[in-house]
C-alpha cells in the first residue's frame, strides 16, 4: 500500500517545506502540490520541498496543456527530477474548463487529445528522443529535443474526472490521480481505467492508481467541517458531471456558491451555503471515521490511499494524526 498527501497551491512556500519535512517522517510516499491559476507556482513549491527532503516522492497534480505549454512542462519535469535526485513525478491532464475559459478567455479545445499528444511528446523528451509530431493539436519540427540530458523517462501521472480521460490513465499513464468524490466513487471509476488498461494491452501492476480523496481531520468537529466546506466551495462548480452525479448534485446547485466566492469574494458566506448533500464530497472528523469510510475503498482493491486538502484546519496535526493512525493500519 503506497500513501500520498496533495495540497493546493495556496499557502505559503515555506508551509509547505515544513509539510514535506512532516509527511516524510510520518511515514508518506509521495507529496503532490497542485498548480492552480492565480495561485502559487507548484514547481518552485516542489522545488523547495525537494532541497528539504531526502526520501519522499514529489509531483504536480496537476499541470495542464494549455495554460503551459507542452515543451515547458518537460523542462519543469525533467529539470525537477533532476534537483530530486530522481524523486519527481509528472500529474497532468487538460485542467478545468471553467476556469480556463472563463478566467483566462482560451480556448479549450481538443482537451482529451492534447493531453494525450503531450503525454507523448513528453515521453520522448525525457527519454532524451526526437519529440517531432504531427498531431491533432501539436505539430512539432525535428528541433523539438532537449538540449541537456534527462536522468530518466519521468513518470506520468494523469489526473481523471471524466470518463474518456479516466480511459487514458489505465491506456497512456505511468499512474492515475483520479478524484474520488464521494470517495466510494472508486467503483465508478474503475471501469474506466480498465478499459483503457483492455486497449493497451496492460493489467493493473502497469499503473499507480492512487485513490485521491479530501479529507479534514481533526478532533474538533465543527472545525474540520468548516475547513471541508471552505474548499468545496471554492472548487465545487468545476466538478465533472460524472462526480456530481454520484452525490445528485448538478452545477447549478453550486452557481449561488460559485458567485459568492469567486465574484463577491465572501468565503464566509459561501461556506453557509455548502449543503450536508456537498460535504459528502469528501470525510471530515477523526481518523476513526477516515478509517471507516477506507476500510470500504480497500476492500474495492485499492492500493494507493491519497490524502487531498484540506487535511484539516491544523495541517501538521492532520499529516501527523494520519501517519500515526492511518498509515499503520492500512500498511
Amino acid at each position: 500500500m503506497k500513501f500520498s498527501l496533495r495540497f493546493n497551491n495556496d499557502l505559503p512556500v515555506q508551509d509547505y517545506v515544513t509539510y514535506a519535512r512532516t509527511a516524510e517522517a510520518a511515514g508518506f510516499d509521495q507529496f503532490w502540490v497542485s498548480n492552480d491559476l492565480f495561485l502559487r507556482s507548484a514547481p518552485v513549491i516542489l522545488s523547495a520541498a525537494a532541497l528539504a527532503t531526502e526520501r519522499i516522492e514529489i509531483g504536480t497534480c496537476i499541470l495542464n496543456p494549455f495554460t503551459l505549454h507542452p515543451a515547458e512542462i518537460a523542462m519543469f519535469a525533467s529539470t525537477l527530477d533532476e534537483l530530486s535526485g530522481g524523486r519527481f513525478n509528472l500529474g497532468i491532464s487538460s485542467g478545468a474548463e471553467d476556469f480556463i475559459s472563463n478566467w483566462l478567455g482560451m480556448d479549450f479545445d481538443y482537451p482529451r487529445s492534447r493531453v494525450v499528444e503531450t503525454v507523448a511528446a513528453i515521453n520522448k523528451l525525457t527519454s532524451n528522443q526526437n519529440a517531432a509530431m504531427e498531431g491533432l493539436v501539436l505539430r512539432w519540427s525535428d528541433e523539438a529535443w532537449l538540449r541537456f540530458e534527462s536522468k530518466r523517462r519521468v513518470p506520468i501521472y494523469l489526473g481523471a474526472m471524466s470518463p474518456l480521460m479516466l480511459e487514458e490513465i489505465g491506456a497512456i499513464a505511468d499512474g492515475g490521480l483520479p478524484l474520488l468524490f464521494p470517495p466510494e466513487h472508486y467503483a465508478t471509476v474503475l471501469p474506466h481505467i480498465e478499459r483503457g488498461l483492455a486497449r493497451a494491452g496492460r493489467s493493473r501492476d502497469d499503473i499507480d492508481l492512487a485513490a485521491c480523496i479530501w479529507c479534514s481531520v481533526s478532533a474538533d468537529q465543527t472545525a474540520a467541517e468548516a475547513t471541508l466546506a471552505d474548499k468545496i466551495a471554492y472548487y465545487g462548480h468545476a466538478m465533472s458531471p460524472l462526480i456530481l452525479r454520484q452525490l445528485g448534485l448538478a452545477r447549478g446547485d453550486f452557481e449561488q456558491i460559485r458567485r459568492a466566492c469567486h465574484v463577491e469574494r465572501d468565503l464566509a458566506a459561501a461556506r453557509k451555503l455548502v449543503t450536508p448533500r456537498m460535504m459528502r464530497i469528501g470525510i471530515a472528523g477523526t481518523t476513526a471515521a477516515l478509517n471507516n469510510r477506507l476500510e470500504r475503498l480497500v476492500d474495492l482493491g485499492v492500493r494507493h490511499l491519497s490524502f487531498g486538502p484540506p487535511l484539516g484546519p491544523d495541517i501538521p496535526a492532520a499529516i501527523q494524526a494520519i501517519g500515526r493512525d492511518v498509515i499503520p493500519r492500512f500498511s
